[in-house]
């Protein structure tokens, strides 16, 4: 009997791995719109710290992301526990911040003078000639309003997956949550860690001596990675930008009866091709325009917050 109770007790334990890693894999792809963006911003706020100290400060901030996220997975279990009926309204919050940081991005970008954008160069290389006693206290901003961004980002990820598991067993979602926790710290920051390390690789390879034809494809490559590192960062933010649309509308679509109901008529006439991508593109668009007004009202409050009292 006691053999018999083990083998249960072990395909019990296989029972909830599996569901965990089922689940842990859902969550990765709905998540997979703020890991870009989650992966524009940590590499963004490394920029302006000294070469040798780069890693250093990845490595600073992922432990800091761990402690968020030891935060965050028993606040969303609790949640879950407590008040079930705060998901989704807590989902829907969460679609609604991602798509008024996207277009916040996009304002920024086409309303913002190149003036500003110079400006903000000039501040960035101002930095990097500053006393290494500036310097330290930089690196010691840098970390703590990376840690702060990765905050919000990662309350983004386990709201998404807690919406994902919310109907699973206790075990699943402690699984699951505790899953991608770890998988999305790991991920981002050891794919920052090569983003900002790119350039140098780079530069070390362009540097190779030699006549030979290995020596010059070294300094081929060198320089090919070299440029292609700011185009990578550029890439980065766009596609991220676009996948918090897709991802937050989304969020909102299936969150808003009507408008559900409203897309999937949208795609019941079309063929099996456009019926598959109609739903991705309604959320983008979607998505953009709660961004849109979202951030109308936010600029509107910081308006009349700032005029003057009669």
């Amino acid at each position: 009997m006691a053999g018999f109770s083990l083998l249960l007790l072990i395909d019990d334990i296989a029972a909830v791995l599996d569901d965990v890693s089922l689940m842990t894999k859902v969550a990765a792809k709905k998540t997979a719109g703020v890991l870009g963006d989650d992966l524009a911003v940590n590499a963004e706020k490394v920029t302006g710290v000294r070469a040798e100290r780069e890693l250093p400060v990845v490595w600073s901030v992922a432990k800091g992301s761990l402690v968020n996220k030891s935060i965050l997975v028993p606040l969303a279990l609790l949640v879950s526990f407590v008040a079930p009926w705060l998901i989704t309204p807590a989902l829907m919050a969460g679609g609604l911040f991602l798509c008024f940081e996207g277009f916040e991005k996009i304002a920024h970008k086409f309303f913002h003078s190149t003036d500003d954008h110079e400006q903000a160069k000039a501040a960035r290389l101002e930095q990097v000639a500053k006393s290494d006693v500036d310097l330290v206290e930089l690196e010691r901003s840098k970390i703590k309003g990376a840690v702060r961004t990765d905050f919000i980002l990662s309350a983004e990820i386990i709201v998404l997956t807690l919406g994902i598991v919310a109907e699973a067993d206790l075990a699943t979602q402690i699984g699951t949550l505790i899953g991608i926790a770890f998988i999305m710290t790991v991920g981002v920051y050891g794919l920052v860690a090569g983003i900002v390390k790119l350039d140098d690789a780079g530069l070390y390879l362009h540097e190779s001596e030699g006549e030979g034809l290995w020596a010059r494809f070294k300094r081929w490559f060198g320089l090919g990675l070299i440029k292609f590192a700011p185009w990578l960062m550029k890439a980065l933010g766009v596609i991220g930008t676009v996948a918090m649309f897709m991802v937050g509308g989304g969020i909102l679509v299936h969150g808003i009866h009507p408008l559900a109901v409203a897309v999937e008529q949208l795609t019941a006439g079309f063929g099996p091709v456009l019926a598959a991508i109609t739903p991705t593109l309604a959320g983008v668009v979607i998505g953009m325009i709660a961004g849109a007004l979202v951030v109308a009202v936010v600029e509107g409050g910081k308006k009349l917050r700032r005029a003057p009292a009669s």
